[in-house]
């Protein structure tokens, strides 16, 4: 409530008349109560102003940005429904896919050589397709920091990461019919022991160490951009027929020439009818090569400028 001016005022004019009407003797009496009465008329002034005067808006910490969508992956039963439904319309269709010679879910721009009469692979991403690094995140969001890979290496090393519901059994069911399962992850290839420990801790199937291929694997004749991992894929096409594709970005299935949301929509588009045959889609709120597109790729820029422009793209449907 914000304070009257009224009452001040109004002892001000009372005091005026009683300093008027008062004997002689008085007056020092007077002049000290019509000066109190002023100094309560600017204390009350002042109170006012100052609650008139809006509150600067709240900083938000960088890691708020992603409190829902962690806080969604870990405690959602919507999440876990989602990711296990994935992984059992897969495994429901292992048998057709082994059974369809010239079935592959490469592109035909990664597929060097014939498929046919090679093993049978699936190919997966690591995190947040088969390990859950939500935790990880959840500790950025409560020291109130970003991603570095100082932090990332050392999460890793815990080998803490739980199996993404549904991945297990699916694996298991793979396993079962000889399809070998392929590891392709942006983790840098120093990480491969503690991801392989912590795959093979969890439940999944890990035939060699060759079957995790991370990122600043050598491809021989083929130039790798950046995090793309069109290298190896080509690479585990040259031993295996890929039955199928896991993953919870687009660059997980094909390579993304130009991380723009028209270009992305375009690729989508382009594949839209492998998703859900050879391609299985994980969902994953909490990062990814769509939010960069946002910003136009740039994480040189401040938070809160990133954080903006990401506002920005909102659709309010005007």
């Amino acid at each position: 409530m914000r304070p009257s001016l009224y009452a001040p005022l109004s002892l001000l004019a009372c005091t005026a008349l009683a300093l008027s009407a008062c004997k002689p003797g008085d007056k020092e009496l007077a002049q000290r109560a019509q000066d109190a009465a002023v100094s309560a008329n600017a204390a009350a002034g002042a109170a006012a102003a100052k609650t008139a005067t809006p509150p600067a808006a709240a900083t938000v910490p960088a890691g708020d940005d992603n409190l829902n969508a962690v806080l969604w992956m870990q405690r959602s039963e919507e999440y876990r429904a989602v990711a296990e439904q994935t992984y059992r319309a897969a495994a429901d269709k292992l048998d057709a896919a082994l059974k369809q010679p010239n079935w592959d879910a490469l592109v035909p721009e990664e597929r060097g050589n014939a498929a046919t009469g090679l093993k049978p692979a699936v190919v997966l991403d690591v995190d947040e397709t088969v390990l859950d690094n939500s935790p990880y995140q959840a500790r950025l969001l409560r020291d109130g920091k970003e991603y570095d890979e100082l932090s990332w290496d050392q999460w890793v090393a815990e080998k803490k990461a739980t199996a993404i519901p549904g991945v297990v059994d699916f694996a298991k069911a793979a396993n079962a019919r000889g399809i070998t399962l392929v590891y392709i992850s942006n983790r840098a290839v120093h990480l491969k022991d503690a991801t392989l420990a912590n795959l093979r801790s969890v439940g999944l199937p890990v035939a060699d160490d060759s079957v995790f291929l991370g990122l600043g694997t050598v491809v021989q004749g083929c130039e790798q951009n950046g995090s793309e991992k069109n290298c190896r894929r080509q690479l585990a096409g040259q031993k295996y027929r890929v039955l199928m594709q896991f993953g919870d970005q687009l660059g997980d299935f094909v390579q993304v020439t130009a991380n723009t949301g028209q270009a992305r929509g375009a690729l989508l588009q382009q594949y839209h009818d492998w998703f859900g045959e050879r391609w299985w889609m994980l969902p994953n709120p909490s990062y990814g090569g769509w939010e960069p597109a946002q910003f136009n790729n740039d994480y040189a820029q401040p938070w809160q400028q990133r954080h903006d422009a990401k506002r920005a793209a909102l659709e309010v449907a005007r």
